[in-house]
């Protein structure tokens, strides 16, 4: 291969190779990043779906771009209710993965672009870090301004369920799940799925886990039988085999008998108690005796008590005393 290269010494973008060579950008979600990263300072604030038209990516194609983007942290969005009760998303991109704990530290640093100058004083601001593209699309057209609250078919990248939401335990199945289907597209690459998609369908994976399957158990499960005219859904595909071959959970222990059921004997002598297996109000000892002074007219005889060294040598077959050195 023969190269030939001119560096350009005006209008140009300093792209990382971080970027340029990344394994799971796709070469649409490369070119959208790069051009939101070299955005002049006094370039308006737009939604990312509206520069990515400009680049002639729509569609799909501009969903699968973003998808990959918010995976891997170049791209960040906050869902809130505006005073008029109609829902803003904010976009913040970024040409360095960022956590979704940085993204909020550096969105909370940003002043709003929606608060009104001062009346007073020009409006003055401190001189913050540039940000890749220069710009924090306030809103994005792709999802209409509406005075509803998003559908939990579209939950937000980012949620923050808060200490509310669950126990550790529980977050960390979820985690372990969403760990399980994100890793499938390594090896299929037709069940590729985003971090919503992922962390809608953990909900359903993590039934999985908690009947005992291990995380490799839950892989194999899923990529097993694959479809013979292939996978059209990802999504509806998973989500079905994750419902409907279920494994059946351990049955259940039988549960001991409760103190409850135990009954006072009514037999004359100390009080005691039993558990009846009918309606009887004696204990069988006692009904054993009853019997026994109904039939001979008389009360039932104690039983011989034989020590406990002629009870072993009679097991045993010793004679009597043999135990005793006679």
């Amino acid at each position: 291969m023969l190269r030939h290269a001119i560096a350009p010494s005006r209008r140009f973008t300093k792209a990382s190779h971080d970027v340029v060579r990344h394994p799971r950008l796709n070469s649409d979600a490369k070119i959208l990043l790069l051009y939101v990263q070299g955005l002049p300072e006094e370039t308006p604030c737009k939604p990312l779906s509206e520069l990515a038209q400009k680049l002639g990516i729509k569609g799909r194609a501009y969903q699968k771009a973003k998808e990959q983007l918010v995976a891997h942290g170049y791209v960040h969005e906050w869902k809130s209710q505006g005073d008029r009760g109609r829902w803003i998303t904010e976009q913040l991109v970024a040409n360095t993965p960022l956590t979704s704990e940085q993204a909020g530290h550096l969105r909370e640093a940003v002043p709003p672009t929606t608060s009104p100058p001062s009346t007073q004083f020009p409006t003055v601001g401190e001189p913050t870090a540039r940000r890749a593209g220069g710009c924090q699309p306030v809103e994005d057209h792709s999802d209409k301004t509406t005075p509803h609250p998003p559908s939990e078919a579209e939950p937000t990248t980012d949620p923050d369920p808060g200490p509310t939401a669950g126990s550790a335990a529980e977050s960390l199945q979820l985690a372990r799940a969403e760990r399980v289907l994100l890793s499938l597209r390594h090896t299929r690459r037709e069940l590729h799925l985003g971090m919503r998609e992922a962390r809608a369908l953990a909900v359903e994976a993590v039934k999985w886990l908690e009947r005992g399957l291990s995380e490799s158990d839950l892989r194999q499960a899923l990529l097993a039988e694959r479809p013979e005219g292939g996978v059209r859904s990802a999504v509806g595909f998973l989500r079905y085999r994750l419902i409907q071959k279920l494994p059946e959970g351990p049955a259940p222990l039988p549960r001991p008998p409760s103190a409850a059921t135990m009954v006072v004997c009514s037999s004359p002598g100390e009080e005691h108690v039993f558990r009846p297996l009918g309606e009887e109000t004696e204990c069988p000892p006692c009904r054993q005796s009853t019997a026994y002074a109904t039939f001979y007219g008389a009360p039932a005889p104690e039983p011989a008590r034989i020590p406990w060294r002629e009870r072993f040598a009679k097991i045993n077959g010793a004679p009597p005393g043999a135990l005793d050195g006679g």
